[in-house]
């Protein structure tokens, strides 16, 4: 694998990131509200199945003792 010198590496990173196409502000906030409304539905999910679950066992140990 050829080496590149320093000045080279710094040359073809700036040119790479020029490629990169930035989000914008409007962007950047709806993704974010995204994320937290997904975060919530599924703590809110995980949340019930596991009262749920506890209801089970605990119905199911009680019963059995």
């Amino acid at each position: 694998m050829a080496r590149t010198n320093p000045l080279q590496f710094i040359q073809q990173v700036r040119a790479e990131t020029s490629k990169v196409v930035w989000p914008t502000r409007r962007e950047v906030g709806l993704t974010t509200v995204m994320v937290m409304i997904m975060a919530t539905v599924f703590a809110t999910f995980f949340f019930l199945v596991d009262l749920l679950i506890r209801f089970g066992l605990e119905t199911i140990l009680r019963a059995a003792a």
